[in-house]
């Protein structure tokens, strides 16, 4: 089995910065595309960034420009640099893992993110 862990999350103020982190670990072959989501209380979940095995991204339209993710494959591990945080950022964010040898997804637990107007 995989197991994501993230980590990161917190309250901050509205313009202010958080890093996540997700930590893959367990019957790790090869990941392929790595990605972030989000949830907010009654709204639908939402993809917020994605990246490939080479590196390559895609962004929500809502946070182009503010958010970044990136990936280091050695540590089976993808980040989220988010900056300049509004209200509207505050959700539950959980990673995601595909590997698509084994048609699998694999999700992480949540980790909580407040941002305060």
């Amino acid at each position: 089995q995989v197991q994501l862990v993230e980590s990161g999350g917190g309250l901050v103020q509205a313009g202010g910065s958080l890093r996540l982190s997700c930590a893959a670990s367990g019957s790790i072959f090869r990941i392929d595309t790595m990605g972030w989501y989000r949830q907010a209380p009654g709204k639908q979940r939402e993809l917020v960034a994605l990246i490939s095995s080479g590196g390559s991204t895609n962004y929500a339209d809502s946070v182009k420009g503010r958010f970044t993710i990136s990936r280091d494959n050695a540590k089976n591990t993808v980040y989220l640099q988010m900056n300049s945080l509004q209200p509207e950022d505050t959700a539950v964010y959980r990673c995601n893992a595909n590997i698509n040898s084994r048609g699998s997804v694999y999700w992480g637990q949540g980790t909580q993110v407040t941002v305060s107007s």
